[in-house]
């Protein structure tokens, strides 16, 4: 758990748009950036009210995630959503 706090930190410290994609282009593998994009994508359609399915098709993925991400935007309190206001 050291290690998350520290990257927590690390990630908190990070101000600049250029240097956090930097940071982003070092530390994640390509596939990882990808995955951490269409997350995001995910939860901007869930938060527009775009139906689970509806999402599924769009963006090739499973329910199962979908229904994570529905579940956190779904959470008034999450910052998720404070950051997507």
């Amino acid at each position: 758990m050291e290690e998350k706090n520290e990257l927590i930190d690390v990630f908190a410290s990070i101000s600049e748009p250029e240097e956090m994609s930097r940071f982003f282009e070092e530390i994640f593998t390509p596939n990882e950036r990808k995955d951490i994009v269409l997350r995001w994508k995910l939860m901007k359609l869930l938060k527009t009210g775009m139906p689970q399915r509806k999402i599924a098709s769009k963006l090739g993925i499973s329910l199962c995630k979908i229904t994570r991400g529905a579940k956190i935007v779904g959470n008034p309190d999450s910052v998720t959503n404070q950051l997507m206001k």
